[in-house]
């Protein structure tokens, strides 16, 4: 007897410790008659599943749901594309075996394409509201970019059933998928519950405050996460220097990143480079960047394209160059599409546009529809309207059905005085069915976000934000501001700054934020300028292009975005 278990423990040694044949350790459990879970829960784990599915319905004793769980938690994490193979396997032979930590270990390895039909399986089980697979299942639809069907998942397992990796996925699945404002709202409630928060949560939540350029929201998670202990984990310290970021709030941005020390990883350095970069400060992305390379740090792709993104906003063409054969005869790396089209972005912006045609054309890589709309931007700004056909052609060519490309050429035949140009291009717009995408603003009051839309109707204090906005009609006109048209009057953008003067949540002298979800037009461009002046405050504008930090009548970006 003794020499059996001595026979054991040195089969079962060599397969954990010297990485052994686990068919020796197999061999002596046959041998040996023995009945150990640890064994056969240790040699469960290392045969494939071609050998672990006979061996499951072959077991001396019932296998319990804890060690079945470790056992294809091994398993599909050695292999995982035999998670599909093994879960059939499992059905085969028992299906009673699949209690909710075995299934959920299935799980984790399941192709997302699958999320529907594993549910199916999980409620014909009675297990879909366990939280465990629930958990799982959430992540799969997450993954499978169906952020509704995680959501409602998410609804159905009983509120005392949601325990913190509940919670973790479904926040982190809906910010990964753009439900900024739902993710945010089940971060509320797993708050409101008293449910742990996890590094998962708290970095989930800020990818969801900085989709929304939500300070407030930013703020509170912050607080949350000192209070949580938290704020010194690099993922969550990461999360904040990127939310912070996309708020606007550089230095505070800079401060968490700062306070992070030698936790910092690369990660962590590209997203305080991007806070930068957003703004346009070449100088302080490339003093970062001289850092990192100091500290032993090896950029990669997107460190690149951080700096050339400041580049780009700047207009620093020549150093966008630079950085470009940099990162090639230097850094020995190679220029993706997204790198060549910030240097196309910041020729465009200084007026290089031939330059930038040529980098377009030449690039070792085919220009997408994001080239040719920079370069037509580009035309748009300096009003050269030939040049302006071939790349509005260029990109309609790749993609008929971009408004943005009718809009564009309809401006550039406009200011240029071709109103039969300019008629034709809104037709062709229509002709070929294509309707201008909606705009959207909003702006975050006392952290709740308020969406707006042009020629609003909805919102619950409408007549005063009409009110205020006839006043700062008048009095930007005092200034000098002439619109051309009344239509422009009921832009979105319009409607977000009256709503936070009137407000009162924002206190006189405070930074007035607003994020577009389109490009801001021209003639709201112009009103923000007065509107600064008018009511002597700050306003920041995040439109899909960049960051506009308007003050006295003057933009960071320089009239051109």
């Amino acid at each position: 007897m003794l020499a059996a278990a001595a026979s054991l423990r040195a089969a079962a040694s060599a397969v954990v410790e010297a990485g052994g044949d686990p068919a020796v350790l197999h061999a002596v459990l046959v041998k040996t008659a023995s009945s150990s879970r640890a064994a056969y829960s240790l040699l469960l784990s290392r045969y494939p599943p071609s050998l672990s599915l006979p061996l499951l319905s072959r077991l001396p004793f019932r296998p319990t749901a804890g060690s079945l769980t470790t056992s294809l938690a091994s398993a599909t994490s050695s292999s995982p594309s035999s998670a599909l193979s093994l879960l059939r396997g499992v059905l085969d032979v028992s299906p009673a075996f699949l209690a909710d930590g075995p299934l959920s270990s299935l799980l984790r390895s399941m192709p997302p394409v699958l999320a529907p039909q594993l549910h199916a399986l999980a409620f014909k089980l009675s297990l879909s509201s366990s939280p465990y697979s629930a958990s799982c299942l959430i992540t799969l639809y997450a993954r499978s970019q169906s952020p509704t069907a995680a959501r409602h998942l998410f609804d159905e397992i009983p509120v005392p059933s949601r325990d913190l990796v509940c919670y973790s996925s479904t926040i982190v699945g809906l910010a990964q998928n753009g439900k900024y404002e739902e993710s945010l709202s089940v971060f509320a409630d797993m708050r409101s519950n008293a449910v742990d928060s996890t590094m998962y949560a708290l970095s989930g939540a800020l990818r969801a405050a900085a989709g929304l350029a939500a300070l407030e929201q930013t703020c509170g998670i912050h607080a949350h996460a000192v209070v949580a202990g938290l704020d010194g984990n690099v993922a969550v310290g990461t999360a904040l220097v990127d939310a912070y970021g996309k708020a606007g709030v550089v230095d505070d941005a800079v401060k968490v990143f700062e306070g992070l020390g030698g936790d910092r990883n690369l990660i962590t350095w590209n997203a305080v480079l991007s806070a930068h970069a957003q703004q346009g400060d070449v100088q302080a992305a490339v003093g970062l960047f001289d850092q990192m390379i100091e500290l032993g740090f090896a950029p990669d792709g997107l460190t690149f394209l951080a700096v050339l993104t400041a580049c780009s906003n700047a207009g620093a063409a020549a150093e966008a160059e630079f950085w470009l054969e940099a990162m090639q005869s230097k850094y020995n790396m190679k220029p993706g599409l997204e790198h060549y089209t910030c240097v196309v972005g910041a020729m465009a912006r200084v007026g290089r546009l031939e330059d930038a045609e040529s980098v377009a054309s030449t690039m070792p890589c085919k220009p997408d529809a994001v080239v040719w709309r920079t370069l037509l931007m580009g035309c748009v700004a300096h009003q050269k309207v030939d040049m302006a056909e071939s790349m509005g052609q260029r990109l309609l060519a790749i993609n008929p059905k971009d408004d943005s490309a009718y809009v564009m050429l309809a401006n550039v035949y406009s200011a240029a005085g071709k109103k039969d140009e300019e008629a034709a291009s809104w037709t062709a717009m229509r002709d070929c069915g294509v309707r201008k995408e909606g705009g959207r603003s909003w702006i975050e009051v006392r952290g709740q976000v308020h969406v707006f839309v042009a020629n609003e109707r909805r919102h619950q204090q409408l007549l005063e934000i009409y009110d205020k906005l006839d006043e700062l009609i008048q009095e930007v006109e005092k200034l000098g501001y002439k619109e051309v048209d009344e239509g422009l009057w009921l832009h979105s953008e319009r409607f977000a700054l009256a709503y936070g003067l009137i407000s009162g949540a924002v206190p006189s002298g405070k930074v007035l934020r607003i994020v577009k979800n389109l490009r801001i037009c021209a003639h709201c461009h112009e009103f923000f300028k007065y509107a600064s002046m008018v009511v002597n405050r700050v306003i920041v504008v995040r439109d899909v292009n960049r960051y506009h930090t308007i003050k006295n009548g003057a933009c960071s970006c320089r009239d051109y975005w």
